[in-house]
C-alpha cells in the first residue's frame, strides 16, 4: 500500500497550493520539492537556472525526489519538469499515489504572470509561446506518469482536494481511511 501522494503538473497549476491543503486534510505531512530544492542549493531556483544551468537544477531535481520518496505519509507537490526524468517518476511511484493537476493553458498562463514568483523558462520575449512548447512536450510525459488526474482550471483548492480525497478513499492503493 502507498503511503504518499505526488502531486505533479505544469506551473501555475496549484501543486503547492492543493498540497498544502490536501496534507491538512488528510492529517499527512507536506514538502515542496521546489523549496527544497532552493534549501538544499542555498539559493532561489533562478539564480540555480541563471549561474549553474538547467542541467544543475534537473540534478538537485532528482536528489530532492529521491528524498522525498523516502518519507511515509507525506503529500509531496513537484515541481513542473519532474517528469522530465523517468527515473524521477520511477523512483515516487515506489510509495506514492501520482496526481495530475492540469489547467487550460489561458488559465495557466494568468496564475504564473500573477505570480510573484520569477519563472525561469518563460523569461522571454513571449511567454504564451514558449509556455505551449514546453506544454506540448511536457503533457504527454504527465499523462503517462498520472495514477489520477483532476483538472484545476474551474475548482477552487478546497474542490480540488475533496475530489482527491473521495477518489483515493475509495481507491484501495493508498492508507487514507475510508470515509464513513
Amino acid at each position: 500500500m502507498k503511503s504518499n501522494i505526488a502531486l505533479i503538473g505544469f506551473m501555475g497549476a496549484g501543486k503547492s497550493a492543493v498540497g498544502r491543503a490536501l496534507a491538512a486534510a488528510a492529517g499527512m505531512d507536506f514538502v515542496d520539492l521546489d523549496s527544497q530544492i532552493q534549501e538544499e542549493a542555498g539559493r532561489s531556483i533562478s539564480r540555480i537556472f541563471s549561474l549553474d544551468g538547467e542541467a544543475a537544477f534537473r540534478r538537485f531535481e532528482s536528489k530532492v525526489v529521491n528524498d522525498a520518496a523516502g518519507r511515509e505519509n507525506t503529500v509531496i507537490a513537484c515541481g513542473g519538469g519532474v517528469i522530465l526524468d523517468q527515473a524521477n517518476i520511477e523512483t515516487l511511484k515506489r510509495n506514492a499515489i501520482i496526481i495530475y493537476l492540469p489547467a487550460e493553458p489561458s488559465v495557466l498562463l494568468r496564475r504564473i504572470l500573477k505570480s510573484p514568483e520569477k519563472r525561469p523558462l518563460l523569461q522571454v520575449f513571449d511567454p504564451a509561446s514558449a509556455m505551449d512548447g514546453l506544454l506540448k512536450r511536457r503533457i504527454p510525459l504527465y499523462e503517462a506518469a498520472a495514477d489520477l488526474t483532476v483538472n484545476t482550471s474551474e475548482l477552487d483548492i478546497e474542490s480540488v482536494v475533496n475530489k482527491i480525497l473521495t477518489e483515493l478513499r475509495t481507491n484501495d492503493s493508498h492508507n487514507l481511511p475510508k470515509q464513513d
